[in-house]
Protein backbone atom coordinates (compact mmCIF):
# COMPACT_ATOMS: atom_id res chain seq x y z
CA UNK A 1 0.00 0.00 0.00
CA UNK A 2 2.61 2.37 1.06
CA UNK A 3 4.38 1.83 -2.65
CA UNK A 4 1.41 2.02 -4.36
CA UNK A 5 0.12 5.55 -3.08
CA UNK A 6 4.28 6.46 -2.76
CA UNK A 7 4.10 7.83 1.04
CA UNK A 8 7.57 8.30 0.99
CA UNK A 9 7.91 10.08 -2.45
CA UNK A 10 5.01 12.27 -0.91
CA UNK A 11 6.85 12.22 2.62
CA UNK A 12 3.23 11.23 4.09
CA UNK A 13 2.40 8.42 6.26
CA UNK A 14 -1.31 6.64 7.48
CA UNK A 15 -1.61 8.55 10.48
CA UNK A 16 -1.63 12.09 8.18
CA UNK A 17 -3.59 10.65 5.37
CA UNK A 18 -6.57 8.90 7.19
CA UNK A 19 -6.69 12.03 9.49
CA UNK A 20 -6.70 14.60 5.72
CA UNK A 21 -9.33 11.77 4.21
CA UNK A 22 -11.57 12.57 7.35
CA UNK A 23 -10.54 16.13 7.25
CA UNK A 24 -11.84 16.15 3.63
CA UNK A 25 -15.36 14.43 4.17
CA UNK A 26 -16.28 16.70 7.08
CA UNK A 27 -15.64 19.60 4.90
CA UNK A 28 -18.24 17.68 2.51
CA UNK A 29 -20.53 16.31 4.48
CA UNK A 30 -22.84 19.08 4.03
CA UNK A 31 -23.76 17.77 0.82
CA UNK A 32 -25.30 14.53 1.96
CA UNK A 33 -28.08 16.36 3.42
CA UNK A 34 -27.93 19.55 1.33
CA UNK A 35 -28.56 17.68 -1.81
CA UNK A 36 -31.69 15.62 -1.08
CA UNK A 37 -32.91 19.16 0.09
CA UNK A 38 -32.65 20.37 -3.40
CA UNK A 39 -33.16 17.58 -5.49
CA UNK A 40 -36.55 17.03 -4.29
CA UNK A 41 -37.49 20.39 -4.25
CA UNK A 42 -38.18 20.53 -0.31
CA UNK A 43 -40.89 23.13 0.30
CA UNK A 44 -42.34 23.75 -3.52
CA UNK A 45 -45.72 22.74 -3.84
CA UNK A 46 -46.57 18.93 -5.42
CA UNK A 47 -48.78 20.96 -7.66
CA UNK A 48 -45.92 22.74 -9.19
CA UNK A 49 -43.69 19.89 -10.13
CA UNK A 50 -43.77 18.39 -13.59
CA UNK A 51 -44.30 14.79 -14.64
CA UNK A 52 -44.40 11.97 -11.67
CA UNK A 53 -43.82 14.62 -9.08
CA UNK A 54 -40.73 14.82 -6.38
CA UNK A 55 -37.56 12.82 -6.11
CA UNK A 56 -37.21 10.84 -3.55
CA UNK A 57 -35.47 12.28 -0.64
CA UNK A 58 -33.93 8.80 0.94
CA UNK A 59 -33.45 7.73 -2.39
CA UNK A 60 -31.44 10.83 -2.78
CA UNK A 61 -29.80 10.74 0.17
CA UNK A 62 -28.09 7.20 -0.67
CA UNK A 63 -27.26 7.93 -4.05
CA UNK A 64 -25.46 10.82 -3.15
CA UNK A 65 -23.48 8.88 -0.63
CA UNK A 66 -22.75 6.32 -2.86
CA UNK A 67 -21.82 7.74 -6.17
CA UNK A 68 -19.35 10.78 -4.01
CA UNK A 69 -18.00 7.40 -2.27
CA UNK A 70 -17.71 5.62 -6.08
CA UNK A 71 -16.01 9.08 -7.32
CA UNK A 72 -13.62 9.62 -5.05
CA UNK A 73 -12.70 6.03 -4.63
CA UNK A 74 -11.63 5.94 -8.38
CA UNK A 75 -9.93 8.90 -7.83
CA UNK A 76 -7.96 7.67 -5.01
CA UNK A 77 -7.04 4.44 -6.65
CA UNK A 78 -6.97 5.47 -10.35
CA UNK A 79 -5.65 8.88 -10.94
CA UNK A 80 -3.62 8.67 -7.39
CA UNK A 81 -5.18 12.26 -6.14
CA UNK A 82 -6.04 13.17 -2.71
CA UNK A 83 -8.93 14.69 -4.47
CA UNK A 84 -12.71 13.97 -3.21
CA UNK A 85 -15.89 14.53 -5.08
CA UNK A 86 -19.67 14.56 -4.68
CA UNK A 87 -22.89 16.09 -6.50
CA UNK A 88 -21.84 19.29 -7.70
CA UNK A 89 -23.87 22.33 -5.51
CA UNK A 90 -24.93 24.88 -8.65
CA UNK A 91 -25.24 21.68 -11.01
CA UNK A 92 -28.33 20.41 -8.39
CA UNK A 93 -29.46 23.81 -8.56
CA UNK A 94 -29.61 23.61 -12.37
CA UNK A 95 -31.25 20.22 -11.62
CA UNK A 96 -33.95 21.13 -9.88
CA UNK A 97 -34.90 24.66 -9.89
CA UNK A 98 -34.42 25.37 -13.55
CA UNK A 99 -34.51 22.49 -15.51
CA UNK A 100 -37.38 20.72 -13.62
CA UNK A 101 -39.29 23.61 -11.86
CA UNK A 102 -38.88 26.38 -14.45
CA UNK A 103 -38.45 23.97 -17.89
CA UNK A 104 -41.35 21.65 -16.40
CA UNK A 105 -39.07 18.62 -17.64
CA UNK A 106 -39.66 15.52 -15.58
CA UNK A 107 -37.17 14.69 -13.06
CA UNK A 108 -36.46 11.13 -14.73
CA UNK A 109 -35.63 13.18 -17.93
CA UNK A 110 -33.11 15.27 -16.16
CA UNK A 111 -31.18 12.72 -14.71
CA UNK A 112 -31.23 11.09 -18.80
CA UNK A 113 -29.62 14.05 -19.29
CA UNK A 114 -26.94 13.84 -16.73
CA UNK A 115 -26.36 10.81 -17.62
CA UNK A 116 -25.64 11.75 -21.22
CA UNK A 117 -23.55 14.89 -20.32
CA UNK A 118 -21.40 12.45 -17.89
CA UNK A 119 -21.23 10.21 -21.32
CA UNK A 120 -19.81 13.16 -23.44
CA UNK A 121 -17.87 13.80 -20.53
CA UNK A 122 -16.35 10.75 -20.87
CA UNK A 123 -15.74 10.63 -24.03
CA UNK A 124 -13.90 14.01 -23.62
CA UNK A 125 -11.75 12.66 -20.61
CA UNK A 126 -10.21 9.95 -23.05
CA UNK A 127 -9.66 11.91 -26.04
CA UNK A 128 -7.33 15.44 -27.06
CA UNK A 129 -11.30 17.25 -27.48
CA UNK A 130 -10.75 17.94 -23.71
CA UNK A 131 -7.93 20.54 -24.01
CA UNK A 132 -9.44 21.87 -26.79
CA UNK A 133 -12.75 22.68 -25.34
CA UNK A 134 -10.53 23.92 -22.03
CA UNK A 135 -8.36 26.32 -24.57
CA UNK A 136 -11.75 26.99 -26.33
CA UNK A 137 -14.08 28.88 -23.68
CA UNK A 138 -12.06 32.15 -22.64
CA UNK A 139 -10.88 32.37 -18.81
CA UNK A 140 -12.93 35.41 -18.35
CA UNK A 141 -15.97 33.88 -18.88
CA UNK A 142 -14.89 30.93 -17.03
CA UNK A 143 -14.80 32.58 -13.78
CA UNK A 144 -17.77 34.51 -14.73
CA UNK A 145 -19.81 30.86 -14.85
CA UNK A 146 -18.55 30.09 -11.44
CA UNK A 147 -19.39 33.31 -9.59
CA UNK A 148 -23.05 33.62 -11.14
CA UNK A 149 -23.64 30.12 -10.27
CA UNK A 150 -22.58 31.20 -6.71
CA UNK A 151 -25.58 34.23 -6.90
CA UNK A 152 -27.78 32.14 -8.02
CA UNK A 153 -27.22 29.15 -4.75
CA UNK A 154 -27.22 32.25 -2.66
CA UNK A 155 -30.44 33.23 -3.88
CA UNK A 156 -32.24 29.79 -3.60
CA UNK A 157 -31.06 29.87 -0.63
CA UNK A 158 -32.70 33.58 0.73
CA UNK A 159 -35.84 32.35 -1.35
CA UNK A 160 -36.01 28.81 0.32
CA UNK A 161 -35.58 30.18 3.81
CA UNK A 162 -37.84 33.06 2.56
CA UNK A 163 -35.65 35.72 3.90
CA UNK A 164 -36.28 36.82 0.14
CA UNK A 165 -40.34 37.08 -0.82
CA UNK A 166 -42.03 37.99 -3.97
CA UNK A 167 -42.96 41.34 -4.40
CA UNK A 168 -45.64 42.62 -6.50
CA UNK A 169 -43.83 46.09 -6.14
CA UNK A 170 -40.31 45.35 -6.29
CA UNK A 171 -40.11 41.79 -7.83
CA UNK A 172 -38.61 40.75 -5.01
CA UNK A 173 -38.59 41.92 -1.10
CA UNK A 174 -37.31 41.06 2.75
CA UNK A 175 -39.26 38.44 4.35
CA UNK A 176 -40.51 39.08 7.51
CA UNK A 177 -37.09 38.87 9.82
CA UNK A 178 -39.08 38.65 13.00
CA UNK A 179 -40.30 35.05 11.96
CA UNK A 180 -38.80 31.94 14.00
CA UNK A 181 -37.83 30.26 10.77
CA UNK A 182 -36.41 33.47 9.12
CA UNK A 183 -34.46 34.04 12.58
CA UNK A 184 -32.79 30.60 12.28
CA UNK A 185 -31.47 30.94 9.27
CA UNK A 186 -30.21 34.61 9.84
CA UNK A 187 -28.59 32.93 12.98
CA UNK A 188 -27.26 29.86 10.57
CA UNK A 189 -25.72 32.48 8.21
CA UNK A 190 -23.81 34.46 10.90
CA UNK A 191 -22.72 31.07 12.59
CA UNK A 192 -21.04 29.71 9.33
CA UNK A 193 -19.45 32.59 8.09
CA UNK A 194 -18.10 33.30 11.67
CA UNK A 195 -16.83 29.65 11.66
CA UNK A 196 -15.44 30.05 8.19
CA UNK A 197 -13.44 33.22 8.98
CA UNK A 198 -12.16 31.60 12.16
CA UNK A 199 -10.42 28.99 9.98
CA UNK A 200 -12.62 25.89 10.94
CA UNK A 201 -11.89 23.38 8.32
CA UNK A 202 -15.49 21.97 8.48
CA UNK A 203 -17.27 25.26 9.23
CA UNK A 204 -20.39 24.07 6.70
CA UNK A 205 -21.18 21.06 8.01
CA UNK A 206 -20.67 22.52 11.71
CA UNK A 207 -22.49 25.46 11.03
CA UNK A 208 -25.44 23.22 9.81
CA UNK A 209 -24.99 21.42 12.98
CA UNK A 210 -25.47 24.02 15.24
CA UNK A 211 -28.05 25.75 13.10
CA UNK A 212 -30.53 22.49 13.60
CA UNK A 213 -29.21 22.56 17.08
CA UNK A 214 -30.72 26.03 17.86
CA UNK A 215 -33.64 24.94 16.10
CA UNK A 216 -34.00 22.26 18.46
CA UNK A 217 -33.98 23.74 21.41
CA UNK A 218 -36.35 26.75 20.71
CA UNK A 219 -39.61 24.64 19.25
CA UNK A 220 -38.60 24.91 15.65
CA UNK A 221 -37.57 21.72 14.47
CA UNK A 222 -38.85 18.78 15.97
CA UNK A 223 -35.54 17.06 17.93
CA UNK A 224 -34.56 13.05 17.66
CA UNK A 225 -36.39 10.68 19.99
CA UNK A 226 -34.30 7.86 19.57
CA UNK A 227 -31.66 6.12 18.55
CA UNK A 228 -33.25 5.39 15.28
CA UNK A 229 -33.74 8.73 14.43
CA UNK A 230 -30.14 9.53 14.23
CA UNK A 231 -29.41 5.56 12.69
CA UNK A 232 -30.93 3.54 10.78
CA UNK A 233 -31.12 1.38 7.79
CA UNK A 234 -30.06 2.88 4.25
CA UNK A 235 -33.05 3.86 2.42
CA UNK A 236 -33.96 2.06 -0.67
CA UNK A 237 -32.47 3.11 -4.14
CA UNK A 238 -35.82 1.86 -6.14
CA UNK A 239 -37.01 5.19 -6.53
CA UNK A 240 -34.70 6.57 -8.43
CA UNK A 241 -32.65 3.87 -9.79
CA UNK A 242 -32.79 3.08 -13.21
CA UNK A 243 -35.17 5.94 -14.43
CA UNK A 244 -32.46 7.77 -16.49
CA UNK A 245 -32.24 4.66 -18.91
CA UNK A 246 -36.58 4.31 -18.89
CA UNK A 247 -36.85 7.89 -20.19
CA UNK A 248 -33.58 8.42 -22.67
CA UNK A 249 -35.79 8.94 -25.56
CA UNK A 250 -37.35 12.06 -24.08
CA UNK A 251 -33.76 13.96 -24.47
CA UNK A 252 -33.53 14.14 -28.01
CA UNK A 253 -35.12 17.78 -27.75
CA UNK A 254 -33.44 21.39 -28.67
CA UNK A 255 -34.73 22.39 -25.11
CA UNK A 256 -32.60 19.38 -23.71
CA UNK A 257 -29.97 19.29 -25.76
CA UNK A 258 -28.83 23.09 -24.02
CA UNK A 259 -29.75 21.90 -20.88
CA UNK A 260 -26.79 18.58 -21.80
CA UNK A 261 -24.45 20.97 -23.08
CA UNK A 262 -24.82 22.86 -20.12
CA UNK A 263 -24.21 20.31 -17.44
CA UNK A 264 -21.22 19.80 -19.55
CA UNK A 265 -19.74 22.64 -19.45
CA UNK A 266 -20.74 23.27 -15.60
CA UNK A 267 -19.14 19.81 -14.91
CA UNK A 268 -16.06 19.94 -17.04
CA UNK A 269 -15.19 23.28 -16.60
CA UNK A 270 -15.62 23.37 -12.35
CA UNK A 271 -13.73 19.69 -11.99
CA UNK A 272 -10.72 21.39 -14.31
CA UNK A 273 -10.41 24.34 -11.66
CA UNK A 274 -10.99 22.69 -8.95
CA UNK A 275 -8.16 19.61 -9.73
CA UNK A 276 -5.35 22.37 -10.77
CA UNK A 277 -6.31 24.50 -7.74
CA UNK A 278 -5.82 21.06 -4.81
CA UNK A 279 -2.81 19.90 -6.89
CA UNK A 280 -1.06 23.02 -6.79
CA UNK A 281 -2.08 23.50 -3.05
CA UNK A 282 -0.91 19.99 -2.54
CA UNK A 283 2.34 20.69 -4.49
CA UNK A 284 1.66 17.84 -6.54
CA UNK A 285 1.96 19.88 -10.10
CA UNK A 286 4.65 19.49 -12.38
CA UNK A 287 6.07 21.79 -14.70
CA UNK A 288 2.75 23.64 -14.44
CA UNK A 289 0.55 20.45 -15.11
CA UNK A 290 -1.57 18.22 -13.48
CA UNK A 291 -0.95 14.79 -12.91
CA UNK A 292 -2.73 12.20 -14.28
CA UNK A 293 -5.71 14.39 -16.06
CA UNK A 294 -7.23 12.35 -18.34
CA UNK A 295 -7.40 9.65 -15.00
CA UNK A 296 -8.54 12.46 -13.31
CA UNK A 297 -11.42 13.59 -15.30
CA UNK A 298 -12.37 9.87 -16.26
CA UNK A 299 -12.59 10.06 -12.72
CA UNK A 300 -15.30 12.58 -12.35
CA UNK A 301 -17.27 11.63 -15.72
CA UNK A 302 -17.03 7.67 -14.42
CA UNK A 303 -18.99 9.40 -11.38
CA UNK A 304 -21.28 10.98 -12.98
CA UNK A 305 -22.75 8.41 -14.50
CA UNK A 306 -22.88 5.99 -11.68
CA UNK A 307 -24.67 8.99 -10.06
CA UNK A 308 -27.32 9.76 -12.90
CA UNK A 309 -27.88 5.85 -13.20
CA UNK A 310 -28.91 5.48 -9.19
CA UNK A 311 -30.42 8.90 -9.08
CA UNK A 312 -28.49 12.04 -8.87
CA UNK A 313 -27.26 14.90 -10.29
CA UNK A 314 -23.49 15.50 -11.70
CA UNK A 315 -20.71 13.97 -9.45
CA UNK A 316 -17.72 16.83 -9.56
CA UNK A 317 -14.37 17.55 -8.06
CA UNK A 318 -15.09 19.40 -4.67
CA UNK A 319 -12.65 22.03 -3.90
CA UNK A 320 -13.21 20.91 0.06
CA UNK A 321 -10.70 18.79 -0.69
CA UNK A 322 -8.03 21.84 -0.15
CA UNK A 323 -9.09 21.01 3.32
CA UNK A 324 -7.88 17.38 3.72
CA UNK A 325 -4.63 18.76 1.99
CA UNK A 326 -4.31 21.15 3.94
CA UNK A 327 -4.33 18.72 7.14
CA UNK A 328 -1.32 17.14 5.20
CA UNK A 329 -2.63 14.81 2.66
CA UNK A 330 -1.14 13.68 -0.35
CA UNK A 331 -1.65 10.89 -1.73
CA UNK A 332 -4.79 8.82 -3.27
CA UNK A 333 -5.34 7.43 0.22
CA UNK A 334 -6.87 10.63 1.51
CA UNK A 335 -9.33 9.73 -1.20
CA UNK A 336 -9.70 5.82 -0.02
CA UNK A 337 -10.56 6.92 3.36
CA UNK A 338 -13.22 9.98 2.55
CA UNK A 339 -14.79 7.37 0.03
CA UNK A 340 -15.26 5.04 3.01
CA UNK A 341 -16.42 7.66 5.32
CA UNK A 342 -19.38 8.50 2.80
CA UNK A 343 -20.48 4.53 2.97
CA UNK A 344 -20.09 5.28 6.26
CA UNK A 345 -22.41 7.62 6.45
CA UNK A 346 -25.07 6.01 4.72
CA UNK A 347 -26.57 4.65 8.04
CA UNK A 348 -27.26 8.66 8.97
CA UNK A 349 -30.50 9.01 6.99
CA UNK A 350 -32.81 9.21 9.62
CA UNK A 351 -31.19 13.00 9.96
CA UNK A 352 -32.64 14.16 6.78
CA UNK A 353 -35.47 15.02 8.92
CA UNK A 354 -33.87 17.27 11.43
CA UNK A 355 -32.28 18.82 8.83
CA UNK A 356 -34.60 21.26 6.88
CA UNK A 357 -34.78 24.87 4.94
CA UNK A 358 -33.95 26.74 7.58
CA UNK A 359 -31.19 24.63 8.25
CA UNK A 360 -30.07 24.32 4.61
CA UNK A 361 -30.25 27.64 3.52
CA UNK A 362 -27.50 29.17 5.40
CA UNK A 363 -25.13 26.10 3.36
CA UNK A 364 -26.31 27.42 0.40
CA UNK A 365 -25.67 31.07 0.95
CA UNK A 366 -22.28 30.97 1.86
CA UNK A 367 -21.37 28.31 -0.65
CA UNK A 368 -22.17 31.30 -2.73
CA UNK A 369 -19.94 33.52 -0.86
CA UNK A 370 -17.09 31.13 -2.15
CA UNK A 371 -17.93 30.65 -5.34
CA UNK A 372 -18.02 34.51 -6.11
CA UNK A 373 -14.34 34.90 -4.60
CA UNK A 374 -13.68 34.39 -8.51
CA UNK A 375 -14.73 37.65 -9.12
CA UNK A 376 -11.51 39.48 -8.26
CA UNK A 377 -9.51 37.85 -11.50
CA UNK A 378 -12.06 38.62 -14.04
CA UNK A 379 -10.45 41.27 -16.15
CA UNK A 380 -13.04 44.44 -15.14
CA UNK A 381 -11.02 46.86 -16.74
CA UNK A 382 -11.92 46.00 -20.42
CA UNK A 383 -14.86 46.23 -21.46
CA UNK A 384 -15.16 43.38 -23.93
CA UNK A 385 -14.39 41.32 -21.43
CA UNK A 386 -16.57 42.87 -18.67
CA UNK A 387 -19.71 43.01 -20.25
CA UNK A 388 -20.17 39.19 -21.38
CA UNK A 389 -18.90 38.29 -17.93
CA UNK A 390 -21.65 40.57 -16.10
CA UNK A 391 -24.46 39.32 -17.90
CA UNK A 392 -23.52 35.82 -17.42
CA UNK A 393 -23.16 36.51 -13.72
CA UNK A 394 -26.09 39.05 -13.34
CA UNK A 395 -28.83 36.59 -15.70
CA UNK A 396 -28.03 33.44 -13.90
CA UNK A 397 -30.14 34.73 -10.12
CA UNK A 398 -32.68 36.92 -12.27
CA UNK A 399 -33.78 34.29 -14.63
CA UNK A 400 -33.23 31.80 -12.77
CA UNK A 401 -30.96 29.67 -15.39
CA UNK A 402 -27.72 28.88 -15.43
CA UNK A 403 -28.40 27.93 -18.70
CA UNK A 404 -29.52 31.45 -19.80
CA UNK A 405 -26.72 33.67 -17.71
CA UNK A 406 -23.61 30.89 -19.66
CA UNK A 407 -25.96 31.48 -22.91
CA UNK A 408 -26.15 35.32 -23.25
CA UNK A 409 -22.34 35.55 -22.12
CA UNK A 410 -21.32 33.26 -24.94
CA UNK A 411 -23.92 35.84 -27.30
CA UNK A 412 -22.09 39.13 -26.22
CA UNK A 413 -18.42 37.65 -25.98
CA UNK A 414 -17.85 37.35 -29.97
CA UNK A 415 -19.81 40.33 -30.60
CA UNK A 416 -18.01 42.55 -28.38
CA UNK A 417 -14.36 41.05 -29.29
CA UNK A 418 -15.87 41.81 -32.96
CA UNK A 419 -16.35 45.28 -32.41
CA UNK A 420 -13.03 45.77 -30.05
CA UNK A 421 -11.12 44.16 -33.62
CA UNK A 422 -9.85 41.34 -31.48
CA UNK A 423 -11.45 38.59 -33.56
CA UNK A 424 -8.61 37.04 -34.24
CA UNK A 425 -8.83 35.64 -30.40
CA UNK A 426 -12.13 33.99 -30.28
CA UNK A 427 -11.99 30.14 -31.14
CA UNK A 428 -13.54 29.02 -33.39
CA UNK A 429 -15.60 26.70 -31.15
CA UNK A 430 -17.33 29.58 -29.64
CA UNK A 431 -18.53 31.00 -33.02
CA UNK A 432 -20.32 27.36 -33.33
CA UNK A 433 -21.95 28.20 -29.51
CA UNK A 434 -22.84 31.39 -30.38
CA UNK A 435 -24.61 30.16 -33.47
CA UNK A 436 -26.57 27.31 -30.85
CA UNK A 437 -27.36 29.54 -28.12
CA UNK A 438 -29.09 32.19 -30.57
CA UNK A 439 -30.91 29.25 -31.61
CA UNK A 440 -32.09 28.57 -27.88
CA UNK A 441 -33.59 32.02 -27.30
CA UNK A 442 -35.56 31.56 -30.71
CA UNK A 443 -36.65 27.74 -29.62
CA UNK A 444 -37.91 29.55 -26.18
CA UNK A 445 -39.67 32.34 -27.92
Amino acid sequence: MRRFFRFDELNTSYRTEIIAGVTTFLAMAYILFVNPNVLSLQGIPDNALPGSGRMDPGAIFTATAIASAVGTLIMGLFAKLPIALAPGMGLNAFFAFTVVLTYQIPWETALAGVFASGVIFMILSLSGLRELLINAIPPNLKLAMGAGIGLFIAFIGLKNANLVVASEDTVVALGDITSGPVLLTVFGVFVTALLLVKGLRAAIFIGMLITAAAGMIFGLIAPPTAVTDVVGSVPSLAPTFGAAFDHFGDIFTIQMLTVILTFLFVDFFDTAGTLVAVATKAGLMKDGKLPNPGKALLADSGATVAGAIIGTSNTTAYVESTTGVGAGGRSGFTAVVTAICFLLALFFSPLLSVITNEVTAPALIVVGVLMCTSLKEIEWDKIEFAVPAFFTILMMPLTASIASGIAIGFIFYPLTLLVKGRVKEVHPVMWFLFVIFILYFIYLA
